[in-house]
């Protein structure tokens, strides 16, 4: 197997950049004119389409095809079903409280400041976050078992993603359930059976570099950043915090997985 094609590479992070920062700027712009910041979190699963996109376009002549394809393919599908499910969810709900909280300390215009700290990073984070994807666009030869089994990674990430929102989506939308706390089907196994997902899809699209020492290594650190965004981060320890006061979440935290899957535990055992 040949190198890695440093120069080819590091022109597509540049493509990327553009990529991702077209997306927050657009984004941004429509933000500003309907007055409502939670649509960026749209963007998240689109800006990461659009960086595989271009990855695909800017990579032609390089790596494999086939790896060409089933990466871009694999980000596009998590990447837009996000997008739409999170578009989906926010119809006809006001601003995001997070945001507004954000924005109500903003030195000077809110829409500069919601510009700097949550578009242009968001678009930085959608850049790192996504190097597997680009360098897996470069990586020579053939798909390997470690590239497939990614793949399948990939699939039970999604499956995780996909199942959890819908059936939250189920419960929330059954008035009988108004404050009470979702502890059924793949949520009496986790706490975040969607953090978990994206735990999975990334590490999945990151095997799909693997197959090259080089392309690896430049990647590695895309899971450990998202990993560490989900369960530290903005993800499960926010949500949490937010959910602490709610009736009857100490108890599911005592019996539920906070992140890794398994059996409820019996009632009497501590938190994860």
């Amino acid at each position: 197997m040949s190198g890695f094609p440093w120069s080819a590479f590091a022109l597509n992070l540049l493509w990327a950049a553009g990529a991702a920062l077209a997306v927050m700027l657009v984004t941004f712009t429509v933000a500003v004119r309907r007055g409502l910041h939670r649509i960026v979190d749209i963007a998240w699963g689109v800006g990461f389409t659009a960086v595989a996109a271009v990855t695909l376009g800017a990579s032609a002549g390089e790596g494999d095809v086939v790896r060409r394809l089933l990466v871009t393919s694999l980000t596009a599908v998590w990447g837009l079903r996000l997008a739409v499910h999170i578009a989906r969810r926010g119809r006809g709900h006001g601003e995001d409280p997070r945001y507004e909280a954000m924005l109500a300390k903003a030195p000077g215009s809110r829409n500069l400041y919601a510009l700097r700290m949550v578009y242009l990073l968001q678009g930085a984070l959608v850049w790192l976050v996504s190097l597997p994807v680009q360098a897996a666009a470069y990586v020579p030869g053939r798909p390997s078992l470690l590239a497939w089994a990614g793949a399948a990674l990939w699939a039970l990430g999604l499956a995780f993603e996909a199942v959890g929102d819908a059936q939250l989506a189920r419960f929330k939308a059954d008035p009988a359930h108004r404050g009470q706390i979702m502890d059924r089907g793949l949520w009496a196994w986790t706490r975040h059976p969607n953090y978990f997902g994206d735990f999975c899809v990334w590490w999945g699209l990151y095997l799909q570099a693997c197959d090259l020492p080089a392309a690896a290594a430049v990647s590695v650190v895309s899971p450990l950043v998202m990993s560490l965004l989900l369960i530290r981060g903005s993800g499960k320890r926010l949500l949490e915090r937010h959910m602490a006061g709610r009736p009857g979440y100490a108890e599911y935290q005592a019996r539920t997985s906070g992140f890794l899957p398994r059996p409820p535990r019996k009632k009497g055992v501590g938190p994860s």
